[in-house]
């Protein structure tokens, strides 16, 4: 390239003093030069119009105008560089429309938007679990079509770590599972999945639990008021009977605290249990809690430690609450050693409200900790009966911290004892009780 400039300007150079020299020849060398100026300015101000038009009709023809020279060069580079762009411009359109082809094929909605909600492009699923449509909807905000305020909230909220459950706008008997992902300049890929099959099928494991349950109520009540007869009465009776009987006695026990467990747990998960706005002075909650784990403890000796800060009060169900703080603390009394400490704190900051619950026991293998808030699941079988828990204590939590906007954080480690600490957002705080009516 710097050697093709290099003649360029070498013929150009030889030009003009061809013109000089023509010139002088007649006597006038400056008009000679002055006439090879304006043959060299028309020439290039001929080329620069065959590039201008060129540009202006580039489909026009595959061939780029043929000149000599640094023209010639800037022309045949030119289209070089165009043909590149043609072949690439293919070869990404290819893609497109193939990606575009596979994500059709999904059964997923898939939806693209900008960082406003603007759609920009959406799939065949898309149009058919949302309805949407192709010629009107383009560049509509997707909040507008899909009008429901939990939606607005999860897309605007940025926070996409869980998704979102909804009923589809245009088919309400569809369920969809919503899921956000952010790309390019804060842009959206919205995914929309059909989760209607296990939406039914879960909603028939929570109406089986409860009805199995409240029916299991009234027959298990009888046998244990049976049994708490023949307890009473247990002198009267062959020795050989008496250690089935009082066998027989605790797990009819276990098995009415498992029952009001699930009916509890139905309850908070299917909204039977509405979740009001009291105001609930945490301070007395945990110190009427800790005089039931105290009473539980018995001779055991175990060693409570209660620090709470100034700001006490929170919105939400107080028996929701109360049920999920008496679960740990009552788990940390089943599974701290005798004369082992507990401690329970609560306290606010600028994120909001933390209850920790932390003892001295025995400890969680970390790889345990994900599943733990699952229903009857156990770090560690064998322990099950010793402390004669139903296995649902945890799950309560997890929903009743759901129920209240909260999360449930658990730490431990074999050997070191375990801190379970329930976070609630700031809004949830209170400044003061209401006032009673006189």
């Amino acid at each position: 390239m710097q050697h093709n400039w290099s003649r360029y300007v070498r013929w150009i150079i030889a030009f003009l003093v061809a013109c000089t020299a023509i010139g002088l020849f007649f006597g006038e060398p400056l008009y000679g030069l002055t006439v090879g100026l304006l043959v060299y300015l028309w020439w290039t101000l001929a080329q620069a119009k065959r590039l201008y038009h060129w540009f202006g009709n580039p489909g026009g023809s595959d061939e780029a105008p043929q000149s000599v020279g640094l023209w010639g060069d800037i022309f045949d580079g030119l289209h070089k560089l165009h043909q590149t762009h043609l072949r690439t411009q293919d070869r990404l359109r290819a893609q497109i429309n193939r990606v575009q082809e596979s994500t059709n094929a999904m059964r997923d909605g898939v939806i693209m938007t900008d960082s406003r909600g603007a759609m920009e492009w959406w799939n065949g699923s898309a149009e058919h679990l949302l309805g949407f449509r192709r010629g009107s909807d383009q560049g509509q905000f997707i909040h507008n079509l899909i009008r429901n305020p939990a939606f607005k909230a999860y897309f605007d909220s940025r926070d996409y770590r869980e998704p979102l459950d909804l009923n589809s706008p245009a088919r309400p008997h569809i369920r969809l599972q919503i899921q956000i992902s952010l790309f390019g300049d804060d842009d959206r890929l919205i995914v929309a999945k059909d989760v209607t099959r296990l939406y039914q099928l879960e909603q028939m494991r929570r109406d089986f639990v409860g009805n199995v349950s409240h029916e299991m109520r009234t027959p298990l009540t009888v046998i244990s008021g049976y049994l708490e007869t023949l307890v009473d009465n247990a002198d009267d009776l062959p020795p050989k009977w008496r250690r089935a009987i009082n066998t027989m006695a605790q797990q009819s026990s276990r098995m009415e605290a498992l029952i009001t467990d699930l009916i509890l747990l139905s309850k908070i998960e299917t909204g039977e249990q509405s979740v009001s706005d009291a105001v609930t002075d945490v301070q007395a909650m945990i110190n009427q809690i800790c005089h039931d784990a105290k009473a539980l403890s018995g001779e055991q000796g175990h060693e409570f430690n209660v620090n709470i800060s100034e700001r006490h009060l929170l919105r939400g169900d107080e028996s929701q609450l109360r049920s999920a703080f008496s679960n740990l603390i009552f788990n940390a009394v089943k599974y701290t050693p005798a004369g082992g400490q507990i401690t329970i704190t609560w306290n606010t900051d600028r994120d909001g409200a933390h209850l920790s619950v932390k003892d001295t026991g025995i400890g969680i293998d970390p790889v345990h900790i994900p599943r733990l808030t699952e229903r009857f699941y156990r770090a560690d079988p064998s322990r099950h009966k010793e402390t004669g828990g139903t296995g649902l204590g945890l799950a309560i939590v997890k929903h009743v911290l759901l129920n209240h906007d909260g999360r449930l954080e658990i730490r431990s480690h074999i050997g070191d004892g375990s801190e379970f600490i329930c976070h609630f957002p700031r809004e949830r705080l209170a400044e003061k009780l209401p006032e009673t009516a006189s």
